[in-house]
């Protein structure tokens, strides 16, 4: 859906910062959230389509002034909710508990896999987006397409900046899930998805680097032959 998430060509909010040597995570909490991700995908609780959805949905204020792992946070109590798995007061009132007493800890973070193992942990999880080849794909690399023109109410993982905008199939990642429809529980529906070249001039327009270009990682309903 379009929402203060789809960030891509926005312009108003100043340089990226990038940290050297920035760690997986800068506070304990923030390695929580991540093991409660694993585990609510693990379990089959809500699959990672949902989990992003759920944070699109997040305050745009909030989204704006919130740090990546506090998305994440919001974005799974938001799903633990509405799937009934923690109960809106109860989440309340211990929201209100810490607040009244910050000094208060939580118990013992488990420790943390690095970042090889979190991977094979995730490749083994129930749900995860590759799937098998039973059909000819549509494209193949050096093929020109055109994107969709959409602005679907639901998730999506085709951005706004790239919508309408001819490009160049660069490589054929295999079968995956469709985003689009798991994650509001309407079938896995795995399509073909691809790498696409995109000309900065395309998507930027005469602002664009002349020499520059973009790869998106977009499913084949979003694309037709040019």
């Amino acid at each position: 859906m379009d929402g203060i998430h789809d960030l891509g060509g926005m312009h108003g909010f100043g340089p990226i910062i990038r940290e050297e040597n920035e760690p997986a995570f800068h506070h304990r909490w923030e390695a929580a959230v991540r093991a409660m991700q694993l585990s609510m995908v693990g379990r089959g609780i809500a699959n990672v389509d949902e989990g992003r959805h759920a944070g699109e949905r997040m305050n745009p204020a909030d989204y704006l002034s919130s740090s990546y792992y506090e998305k994440w946070l919001d974005g799974m109590t938001r799903l633990l909710v509405e799937k009934n798995v923690v109960d809106p007061e109860e989440l309340e009132k211990r929201t209100e508990f810490f607040l009244e007493h910050p000094e208060a800890m939580a118990r013992d973070l488990l420790s943390v896999p690095p970042p090889e193992a979190a991977r094979v942990i995730f490749n083994r999880m129930p749900g995860y987006p590759v799937r098998e080849q039973t059909q000819p794909v549509r494209f193949m690399p050096g093929d020109r397409v055109v994107t969709a023109n959409i602005h679907p109410t639901g998730h999506t993982r085709l951005p706004r900046y790239a919508r309408g905008k001819h490009g160049v199939i660069h490589h054929f990642h295999g079968i995956h899930v469709f985003p689009d429809t798991n994650a509001h529980n309407l079938g896995e529906n795995p399509q073909p998805l691809y790498n696409v070249e995109f000309e900065s001039v395309e998507l930027w327009g005469p602002q664009g680097d002349p020499n520059g270009k973009l790869y998106l990682d977009l499913w084949e309903s979003y694309l037709e032959s040019a």
